[in-house]
């Protein structure tokens, strides 16, 4: 009788993992296991492998041009043991602008895609300060605008760690940014009174889904901005935020399923920002 062979043991080299999960992006497969289940794989091999998902993409052309946030509730930081929100870099091919207020978008090689209502930042100034302060967070912003969010699960029945979010490109599928409002200076103090409290209402096909509000992205955008800043500088404290980044700053509803045909509106009370439609061709 001949021995069992024993499957050989998943890698944990942040090269390898990079390049499984490059793979199931490039082609739209899912990943049977997430890498979180491997020895070791905590968040400094995530952002390592993160690391090598950028170099990827540059290597085949495509920029670098912003972050997306994950876990921007707090709550959720103490389940997972969380200090502080995690982050993923998007790219010039999968952020896209609104004609006006409304979009088309084509999802290539789906698999289990949601939709989620975002407020998007426009960077001037790199954010390397220390302090928590949407102020502050503010001053260095040049522009605010409405967005959606498509992101698509790699893994089965969308059940990942903050780790696996981190090296499957932070989950993300597309950014579709709506009209932009330009922040001057005197501006400033009423949208630090604003993000926090104002509604936003989800519609699918002209149906009401949910109504959100600013406070569920950190309790105010502006925040969840000012704590990215800080979390990147120590992190990787020669590469903050810098001018011309775009930050997509955590969903403020659920996020909802979605698929080709579907017509999603976000309709915004108290701040001055359009509505925003989007439909999946």
């Amino acid at each position: 009788m001949l021995p069992e062979t024993m499957p050989p043991e998943p890698s944990t080299d942040p090269e390898a993992i990079a390049r499984e999960l490059f793979s199931a992006y490039e082609t739209g497969q899912m990943v049977e296991a997430p890498p979180s289940i491997r020895p070791g794989f905590d968040l400094n091999a995530a952002y390592a492998v993160e690391a090598k998902l950028q170099q990827f993409r540059e290597a085949a052309g495509h920029k670098s041009i912003g972050c997306k946030v994950g876990y921007a509730n707090k709550a959720m930081w103490r389940v997972l043991k969380l200090e502080t929100l995690v982050w993923g870099h998007m790219y010039d091919d999968t952020v896209h602008y609104a004609n006006g207020n409304s979009a088309a978008l084509t999802i290539i090689r789906p698999r289990s895609l949601k939709i989620e209502p975002e407020i998007v930042f426009g960077i001037k100034h790199p954010i390397m300060n220390q302090v928590i302060d949407a102020a502050l967070a503010l001053a260095s912003v040049e522009w605010l605008a409405l967005g959606f969010e498509i992101i698509d699960c790699p893994f089965p029945a969308w059940k990942f760690q903050p780790s696996d979010f981190v090296a499957s490109f932070g989950l993300h599928a597309a950014l579709v940014i709506g009209e932009k409002i330009q922040i001057q200076p005197d501006l400033i103090p009423k949208l630090v009174d604003e993000l926090p409290r104002f509604k936003v209402r989800m519609l699918k096909n002209g149906e009401f889904v949910e109504e959100g509000s600013g406070r569920n992205s950190l309790k105010s955008p502006a925040l969840c901005l000012a704590e990215l800043g800080a979390a990147i500088n120590r992190r990787f404290p020669s590469h903050p935020l810098g001018a011309g980044e775009i930050v997509s700053s955590g969903t403020l509803t659920a996020g909802h399923p979605t698929g080709k045909g579907d017509l999603w509106t976000a309709v915004v009370e108290g701040v001055s920002l359009p509505s925003l439609t989007l439909r999946l061709t």
